[in-house]
C-alpha cells in the first residue's frame, strides 16, 4: 500500500469499517431486540457507512476553519461520530430506546438512547485512528495524483 496522503483511501477505510460495525448491528439487533422492523436493521447498517465516509472526509481539516485551532484526529473523529450519533438518537428516539430497554431494562442504569452518543465517539475514535495511520490526513490527501 502506498503511503502518500490520500483522501479517498480515507474514505474507503472509513466506508469499510463503518460497513463492519453496520454489520455487527444488522445482525445483532434481531437477537437483541427481537421486534425490530427492517428498515431500521438497514438504516443501522447504511448509517455506519456513512458515518465513516463523514469521519474519511473530515480528515482533510486539521485546523478548524473558523477558529483556526488544530484539530488533531483524535479530536475531530471523535466529536464527529458523537455529533452523527446524536443527531440519530433524536431522529429516531423512539426505537433507540426500545432497544436500549431491551437490553438493560426499563430501569437500568444505561436504558438512555443517549448512550449511542458514547458510542459514536468510540466508533469514530477507531475510523479517525485506522484512516489517519493508512492514508494520512490535512489538506495533502486532496492533492492530484493522490
Amino acid at each position: 500500500m502506498s503511503h502518500t496522503p490520500s483522501l479517498t483511501r480515507r474514505i474507503a477505510i472509513g466506508k469499510g469499517i463503518g460497513l463492519a460495525v453496520g454489520l455487527i448491528g444488522f445482525f445483532t439487533l434481531p437477537v437483541i431486540y427481537p421486534e425490530a422492523p427492517w428498515q431500521l436493521r438497514w438504516g443501522v447498517m447504511l448509517w455506519y457507512v456513512t458515518f465513516g465516509a463523514v469521519i474519511g472526509m473530515a480528515g482533510v481539516y486539521t485546523r478548524h476553519p473558523v477558529l483556526l485551532l488544530p484539530m488533531p484526529w483524535w479530536v475531530r473523529a471523535p466529536l464527529i461520530g458523537a455529533w452523527l450519533n446524536f443527531v440519530l438518537v433524536f431522529f429516531a428516539h423512539e426505537e433507540m430506546s426500545k432497544i436500549m430497554t431491551a437490553m438493560f431494562g426499563p430501569d437500568g442504569m444505561m436504558s438512555s438512547p443517549f448512550w449511542f452518543v458514547l458510542e459514536g465517539a468510540i466508533i469514530g475514535a477507531v475510523i479517525g485512528y485506522v484512516a489517519t495511520k493508512f492514508a494520512g490526513e490535512g489538506p495533502e490527501t486532496v492533492q492530484p495524483g493522490s
